[in-house]
């Protein structure tokens, strides 16, 4: 079991480079305070993992309303609108308030009673520790063969600290579940852990013209649906709860945006504390997730769920689906009768200063994960300025971009139909996976989308037509070999093209 770390080996959070940032075309890199005393001067954080930046910004606006005083429960909408608008007046964030902040609480990776976002007491609780190349995404670990990866159980690579705080963030937002290292408590050992509460997921954050900008209008809004009993607080700010006494309730902002992780970690320093030798990567809560609104992800309701609470489940990320498919559900506000809800932090946006929103894009992060243990690729883009296409800023627009985004769709899954019918008929073979399909399918959706862009600049463009065109498109040229070798397949890509220009029925109307 390794010893307590020395009081030499240190690593701040606060005040040690890790965090990418990007301001024009320079590049660099900042601790936590650095990133709000600079953050009027950012353009973006640069981080290279997805995962890691969006799990940061969630830690970074509960940092902002802290320092701000907007996570005053108290303050009325409008009260709490103003102050945000002050804050933004302001044009940076005030360098007394950060520094207050920051010195209050404990921020060194390697502390021996407190290291940050970590459990010290897994030194003996865990009678031995993961591994470094547990920890490490992609690495393989214990008995796995080394496919793509040069490391192996004997060739551990330490992992520098900067690094190895990104992967700490992922494994807390977007860890896996299943079967870890084993972990006693009051006696009794297990070794099962939940999945942390990102997992799978895709999030939309606000996107400002500098970082100070992008903060603040990332703060989600009190509901009153998220507070109990108690002070609000961010796992650095009080003792850990630990398995023994978890939190009694979801509080905003702090233990919301910070505080639902299901995984425990201790990191293992290397000499000097430039590096991670080891770690330690367990289990954090017995209890089942607590059922919370992310507000930057978007759900779907499911009527026919017998279990009421389960009803509401949240998108999932996917690698090989394009940002804009989601367009109509980030720009419809969500009634009644819908079965998509956009993220929340969508409703405090029209608050903000009519220049700020004018500007004010969208950034997507994507992890395409399954819900246990397979990562497949993680993921991020930008949208253009689009709050002035939502609902309550232009119902034209927005409902034209719900139709061209169910047209789309629509178009998809009747190009998948006729284009596995066609090579049925051109081959008389019944494959599970006809490969006219998913290639029709691949080259369709990046010539759907300047169809899609297209019939947003001209509103009285046909939709139907438009995406049976592109197609049309794309089944000519992933059949093109074959329909110059043999009659039969020239004939059923025909019908088939034929039959994509018939406009089969309006599937229900995708309202929110």
């Amino acid at each position: 079991m390794p010893a307590l770390p020395p009081p030499a080996v240190t690593f701040s959070a606060a005040d040690h480079p890790w965090i990418n940032v990007r301001t024009g075309p320079q590049y660099d890199q900042v601790g936590l305070r650095d990133l709000f005393l600079d953050a009027h001067t950012t353009d973006d954080l640069a981080l290279p993992h997805p995962p890691a930046a969006s799990a940061l910004l969630r830690i970074a606006v509960a940092i902002t309303a802290r320092i701000t005083g907007l996570d005053a429960p108290e303050l009325t909408a409008s009260q709490w609108n103003a102050l945000r608008r002050t804050c933004l007046e302001q044009g940076r964030f005030d360098p007394d308030a950060v520094h207050a902040y920051f010195d209050q609480h404990t921020w060194d990776v390697f502390d021996p009673v407190r290291p940050w976002l970590q459990e010290p007491a897994l030194r003996t609780q865990c009678d031995h520790s993961s591994g470094i190349n547990a920890f490490v995404p992609g690495r393989p670990a214990g008995n796995n063969l080394a496919w793509f990866s040069p490391h192996g159980h004997h060739t551990a690579e330490p992992v520098p600290t900067a690094e190895a705080l990104e992967i700490l963030l992922i494994h807390h937002y977007y860890g896996r579940s299943g079967q870890c290292t084993p972990r006693t408590v009051d006696g009794v050992t297990t070794r099962r852990q939940n999945s942390g509460p990102l997992r799978s997921s895709v999030s939309f954050h606000p996107l400002g013209r500098t970082l100070h900008e992008t903060l603040l209008a990332g703060v989600p809004a009190f509901t009153g649906d998220e507070q109990f009993p108690g002070a609000d607080a961010c796992p650095w700010e009080e003792a850990a709860p630990g398995p023994q006494t978890p939190p009694t309730g979801v509080t905003w902002p702090g233990r919301l945006l910070t505080g639902l992780s299901q995984h425990a970690i201790l990191l293992v320093p290397g000499s000097g504390g430039s590096t991670v030798t080891d770690a330690y990567l367990t289990w954090a809560a017995k209890e089942p997730k607590q059922i919370t609104t992310d507000p930057y992800l978007t759900y779907q309701f499911i009527t026919e769920r017998k279990n009421v609470a389960r009803r509401r489940i949240k998108h999932s990320a996917d690698a090989s689906r394009a940002w804009w498919r989601e367009l109509d559900t980030l720009v419809l506000a969500h009634d009644e009768h819908g079965t998509h809800l956009r993220p929340a932090i969508f409703g405090t946006l029209n608050d903000l200063p009519e220049d700020l929103r004018r500007n004010l894009r969208i950034r997507v992060h994507g992890f395409d994960q399954d819900g246990k243990v397979i990562d497949r690729q993680w993921y991020t883009a930008i949208t253009p300025p689009l709050l002035n296409w939502t609902q309550e800023h232009d119902p034209v627009k927005a409902q034209r971009i719900a139709e061209c985004c169910r047209g789309a769709e629509q178009t998809a899954q009747q190009l998948t139909a006729l284009a596995k019918e066609a090579w049925y008929t051109a081959t008389r073979s019944r494959t599970t996976q006809p490969p006219w399909s998913n290639k029709a399918l691949t080259r369709y959706w990046p010539k759907a989308e300047t169809a899609f862009w297209r019939l947003l600049a001209e509103p009285d463009a046909d939709v139907p037509a438009a995406f049976a065109a592109a197609a049309a498109a794309a089944l000519r040229e992933v059949t093109e070999a074959a329909r110059i070798s043999h009659n039969s397949a020239a004939r059923a890509v025909a019908y088939a093209i034929q039959d994509l220009y018939r406009q089969p029925p309006a599937p229900p109307k995708k309202t929110a």
